[in-house]
């Protein structure tokens, strides 16, 4: 299937594909940073997002220019469970969101088993796992995707599309899927105390999200007025500067308005 990526063929006799049988690892090494979504309504944390970062905290930018079609699938796996090995040794107290490419799965009920490995092995509850697919990767099979994400939530897992409204999907992807969180695209929301037409836009994906009984959060929050607008159309979720920066294998000091 496309959603492998070229290097990965299907081992037809077991119904995996050749990454999961070989096992093979990550030609460099990854850490995490955590930046945690707040809940402003119980003024306490939602969850942190775990955000790859090289081992000596370089940016996420310079981890994926490593990323190949070669590798994908293990950088994939590798994140998982580094954020996983992370959030244990840091007791988080919250939920652990981890970013997930629908394009290195093969087939979720395989390609999740190291997941499951890694929770089991530092005791962290598959319960309080989020899932977050961002539209900006352009996603090679759309039904492949839906595939993935009907299968993570039977299996327990909450589900969330990030970045929503700036990538490939959209709406005609909720259309046919309605994860359990939505997470505004930063872009969308930047200075929308201040923009009529950006209101507009945010009240609307808000109203929809409400009456599909999708949770939003407002991700980017770099302003008190972004902040303020948003909450007065019923955002309780926020994510963003305002809050707290990122913390490289640490969890972050919070400034709640």
């Amino acid at each position: 299937m496309a959603a492998c990526s070229g290097v990965l063929h299907v081992t037809h006799s077991t119904g995996r594909c050749s990454a999961c049988l070989d096992g093979q690892a990550l030609d460099f090494s990854i850490s995490m940073a955590f930046q945690p979504i707040v809940d402003v309504a119980n003024r306490q944390v939602f969850a942190h997002e775990a955000l790859v970062r090289g081992v000596a905290g370089e940016g996420a930018g310079q981890v994926l220019a490593r990323v190949t079609d070669d590798n994908l699938y293990s950088f994939d796996q590798a994140c998982r469970i580094t954020a996983l090995e992370w959030a244990a040794r840091l007791a988080l107290p919250a939920r652990l969101s981890i970013n997930f490419m629908p394009n290195a799965v093969y087939k979720p009920e395989t390609c999740i088993r190291a997941t499951l490995a890694a929770a089991e092995r530092v005791g962290f509850p598959l319960d309080r796992i989020i899932f977050e697919v961002t539209e900006q990767e352009r996603v090679r099979d759309t039904a492949h995707l839906l595939d993935i994400l009907r299968s993570y939530r039977e299996m327990g897992f909450r589900t969330a599309i990030d970045d929503f409204g700036a990538g490939y999907a959209g709406l005609n992807l909720l259309a046919d899927f309605q994860p359990d969180i939505i997470k505004l695209d930063m872009h969308l929301i930047r200075d929308v105390d201040r923009d009529p037409v950006r209101q507009v836009l945010a009240r609307t994906m808000i109203d929809l999200c409400r009456q599909l009984n999708v949770e939003v959060i407002a991700e980017g929050i770099e302003t008190a007025g972004e902040y303020r607008y948003l909450s007065e159309q019923g955002v309780r979720l926020f994510q963003g500067y305002l809050f707290t920066k990122p913390a490289f294998q640490a969890l972050p000091e919070i400034s709640l308005p």
